[in-house]
């Protein structure tokens, strides 16, 4: 932690970032369902690649000054593993929400919506939960294995897991609870109806701890 840059950098980062991030995942989706003449499955594609791609860019671009988190269960789990002071994952977590939302009103106002509104999009149930543990799962296996691994590889790797992921899992992969409350506030293609929100977090973070207790045993040296 000694050769990191300021905190006031990093949660600048991070805000960046999570801007960004959100601001395309519920901007992509509503582009995407204005042009595909009702076929979800193509507006589902085009969130897709819009996704992959802003990961890619904002991982490359800040990852060497935050990390580039973007998301509390990433910032949890760095904590937990001694690679983040709490103090610090706080601050990550404040700048992740409150700037992933101002994005996601971005996008409205980019597409001439309202800027405050609250999902109507049921996505519930065992299926969807579990989609969101593997989904989480599966993201944190990847960072900390490609992290241990091959460095290098870090943004391909994120943007291509969540690209694979918006299709293999039924809820379409969130796997991050700041942009899971946040895609609540936008009745869009990308939206949750706030009440789906609390079982999708405790999804997210179960799928997390899973992740980082493998990880520990495949990737850390025995001590």
């Amino acid at each position: 932690m000694r050769d990191e840059p300021p905190l006031a950098r990093r949660i600048a980062a991070e805000g960046v970032g999570s801007f960004f991030l959100f601001a395309t995942v519920i901007g992509s989706g509503i582009m995407a369902e204005n042009l595909s003449n009702g076929n979800d499955a193509v507006a589902l594609l085009a969130n897709t690649i819009a996704t992959g791609a802003i990961l890619f860019v904002m991982i490359t671009m800040l990852g060497p000054i935050s990390g580039a988190h973007m998301n509390p269960a990433v910032s949890l789990v760095a904590a937990s593993r001694g690679e983040l002071r709490w103090r610090d994952a706080t601050l990550y977590i404040i700048a992740q929400l409150s700037f992933g939302i101002l994005g996601a009103w971005a996008a409205h106002l980019m597409f001439d919506l309202p800027t405050l509104q609250l999902s109507v999009k049921a996505r519930s149930g065992l299926g969807q939960w579990t989609g969101e543990a593997i989904a989480t799962f599966g993201l944190i296996l990847t960072i900390l294995g490609t992290v241990r691994h091959r460095p290098q590889w870090v943004p391909a790797s994120v943007a291509f897991y969540i690209t694979a992921a918006y299709w293999f899992t039924s809820s379409t992969s969130f796997a991050n609870p700041a942009i899971t409350i946040a895609r609540s506030l936008s009745d869009t293609f990308a939206g949750i109806a706030p009440g789906d929100v609390p079982l999708f977090v405790a999804a997210q973070l179960i799928g997390a701890a899973f992740a980082a207790l493998l990880a520990k045993f495949l990737f850390d040296e025995p001590k």
